[in-house]
């Protein structure tokens, strides 16, 4: 019976210890597998940090050196790379340390090749000057590049490198075009310099005329006015002049007196022929006749000096009222005379100006009279509004005067319209001759940039602002004298884009 009591018991305890034996093993495996885990994970993290520190080592930047450059160091040799353009062209200037410390500028040879986008590989020499090697040429903007430094120290060669990037935009053919970014080539061109000139529009001198009465009287009646249209003939003033009516009476005194003398010179003349008379009495009647011809001719001649016909004397009920007339169509511009006044025969009562041409006074500054010649074609155009007219300079004065010591060149213009109004500001634009130049771009490709004028150079996937320096112009094309070469593509269109570009991009300048 005691067996049979304890046979369960022990069974319980022997299933107790064999499930203790199988959680143990478990443990002990699962302990395993976390470490082996864990093992993994570090080295993923030391995988991770290695490829982080390569890619930081790929982005290494130069430190910044005692002189603001940058420094580059191997072993005990530094050498530290400045661009120094304060008063002066930029310059390369270099500056070398043997243990952090400054030495002379003498114990090492150093030389640094430049390479530029779309330009070949620039060497630049050193020579020692002060405490300092100076470059042998010019750094030129923008200060976009890749570096190679070799020097010579001691008996061993170091090199090093970096690149500097600046006024560079990275853009692809789909964005450029998106953009309305075009691109052209820089070419040779035929440009037509245009010389823009300020001026003014005035009367020409020619057809300006001053009325006088040419007779002394009284005004009895004022018709024209200042600013007011007239047409040749037209009735300016009334005049009444005792010297007309005395000459009036003289001419038709000298008409009867011509009638009376060829009656009597026809009546002597048929007397004579029938003999009844003798031939002195005829020959007197011709000469009386002849007087009075050439009487009345005089007294004719004298009111046409005064611009009166003889013939009003006939039907003139007042022999002294005289008409004064505008011997020109025109624009009054001066008026001296009202009424009632008493006016001398020289007196200038009106002035009458004839505005169907007109002059543009050109005002040419001693440094462009070289290309201003008479006869040469002009464009004229009004500042203050759209009008436009060409003529060519008929004069240039001579003589330099005025405040700005210049001379005055005249175009003369056609106003039949009556559209140029003198007083008016005007452009002149000259064409000069023609010129051949070797490189040209597009005027609207030109942007600002600082200082510069720059086009932006299309390189591979890049823009790449390049100053220029620029020549004569005819406001289509501009000439390059310096900054790009024959072949260089550019960008034309909405070029201003890639400017904006950068200004997002935040380009640096490193000196």
């Amino acid at each position: 019976m005691d067996k049979t009591r304890w046979l369960p018991i022990m069974i319980v305890i022997i299933i107790g210890i064999v499930l203790g034996a199988l959680i143990l093993t478990w443990g002990n495996n699962s302990a395993g597998l976390r470490d082996a885990t864990s093992g993994e994970e570090k080295e993923v993290v030391a995988i991770d940090s290695a490829s982080a520190e390569k890619e930081k080592s790929d982005q290494y930047e130069p430190p910044q050196g005692p002189r603001g450059g940058k420094l580059f160091t191997t072993d005990d040799f530094s050498v530290e790379v400045t661009i120094f353009e304060k008063g002066v062209p930029p310059q390369f200037r270099l500056y070398l340390y043997s243990k952090g410390r400054l030495i002379s500028s003498t114990e090492a040879k150093v030389s640094l090749t430049l390479t530029r986008l779309g330009a070949p590989a620039q060497l630049f020499r050193f020579t020692p000057e002060g405490d300092y090697l100076i470059g042998d040429q010019e750094v030129e903007e923008p200060h976009s590049f890749d570096v190679a430094i070799i020097a010579d120290w001691k008996g061993r060669t170091y090199r090093w490198g970096y690149s500097q990037v600046e006024a560079r935009v990275e853009m692809s053919d789909e964005t450029m075009k998106s953009s309305g970014i075009q691109i052209a080539t820089a070419i040779p061109a035929i440009i037509k310099p245009t010389l823009k000139l300020p001026g003014e529009i005035i009367f020409n001198e020619h057809t300006i005329l001053q009325v006088v009465p040419r007779i002394p009287g009284m005004v009895t009646a004022v018709m024209g006015h200042h600013g007011q249209h007239v047409q040749k003939g037209d009735v300016l003033a009334i005049i009444e002049s005792p010297m007309l009516a005395d000459l009036r009476s003289q001419y038709l005194v000298a008409r009867r007196r011509l009638v009376l003398a060829q009656t009597t010179y026809e009546r002597e003349k048929q007397l004579w022929e029938e003999k009844i008379t003798a031939k002195q009495e005829y020959l007197t009647a011709q000469q009386q006749w002849d007087e009075a011809k050439i009487a009345l001719q005089l007294a004719s001649e004298r009111l046409h000096a005064l611009g009166v016909s003889p013939q009003s004397s006939l039907s003139e009920k007042n022999l002294s009222r005289y008409e004064i007339r505008t011997p020109i169509p025109g624009i009054i511009t001066a008026k001296a005379i009202v009424l009632g006044e008493s006016v001398k025969e020289d007196t200038a009562v009106y002035t009458v100006a004839d505005v169907s041409t007109v002059w543009a006074a050109i005002t040419v500054y001693p440094k462009d009279l070289n290309v201003v010649k008479v006869g040469q074609e002009a464009t004229i155009k009004a500042t203050a509004f759209d009008l436009e007219g060409e003529g060519t300079v008929t004069y240039i004065t001579t003589l330099i005067g005025g405040p700005t010591r210049a001379a005055t060149a005249r175009v003369e213009l056609d106003n039949h319209e009556e559209r140029w109004r003198p007083g008016m500001f005007v452009t002149a634009e000259l064409v000069a001759e023609e010129i051949q130049v070797p490189v040209a771009v597009s005027v609207e490709a030109i942007q600002t940039l600082r200082d510069w004028s720059v086009v932006f150079g299309r390189y591979g996937n890049y823009f790449e602002a390049r100053p220029l320096e620029l020549g004569r112009s005819d406001g289509t094309m501009v000439e390059v004298l310096k900054g790009l070469s024959a072949g260089e593509q550019y960008a034309v269109g909405n070029s201003f884009a890639i400017k904006s570009e950068l200004g997002k991009a935040g380009a640096t300048h490193d000196h």
